[in-house]
């Protein structure tokens, strides 16, 4: 093996990779959390932040990587873009756990766990279309199935706004669950961004 002084340019797609991994596995222990009973809120929580303190560190060293090399696979502004979405996911996903915990909310009902499977979902495709970056063949589907997926999150958000609002008479758990509720889809929206970038990386360099 030769000795280069060019930092290799394919460890982008390693960082990356290692970054959407910990989004799956903060959404996984989302979506256990909205299944799980309250006594463990504080036990998954802990596993959620960890993750998200692993996906800081990698955005960091991603950061670091750019002001350092002088090849990049791609165009250093979507690099640096593709990796501020990816990390704001992970804040989305920590902050909706730290809102159970905060708001001391103890049943989630079914609109709170049908949000976070469809993150957990829109993980899984963003983990499979950033495995193909560096080969980008077929990776369309992915694509529109993170869309097809913060569609239907939408669709559950305006429904579990309505119902809160239609059904709760206590002031206090309407302002709880819209919090969180809003987090939620905040975070499906991120994934479409993540899924956008995507896109105009792959429109930029095929």
């Amino acid at each position: 093996m030769g000795f280069s002084l060019l930092p290799r340019e394919d460890e982008y797609f390693t960082l990356f990779s290692q970054m959407t991994a910990k989004m799956q596995e903060a959404s996984n222990h989302l979506v256990e959390m909205t299944q799980a009973d309250a006594a463990s809120f504080e036990a998954i929580t802990k596993k959620i932040k960890e993750a998200e303190h692993g996906c800081d560190a990698l955005t960091h060293e991603i950061s670091t990587k750019l002001n350092k090399s002088f090849i990049t696979p791609f165009d250093r502004e979507d690099i640096f873009a593709l990796s501020v979405a990816l990390d704001d996911v992970l804040d989305y996903i920590d902050a909706a756990a730290r809102a159970i915990r905060m708001y001391d909310i103890k049943e989630l009902g079914d609109h709170a766990r049908h949000l976070a499977k469809v993150i957990q979902g829109q993980s899984i495709e963003i983990n499979s279309a950033v495995s193909m970056l560096s080969k980008p063949n077929n990776m369309n589907q992915h694509i529109v199935e993170i869309h097809r997926l913060e569609n239907e999150a939408d669709d559950v958000y305006f429904r579990a706004i309505g119902e809160l609002f239609h059904n709760s008479t206590d002031a206090l758990t309407v302002i709880k669950m819209k919090e969180l509720y809003e987090i939620l889809e905040n975070a499906t929206d991120r994934c479409e961004s993540v899924a956008n970038i995507i896109e105009s990386i792959m429109l930029k360099h095929n």
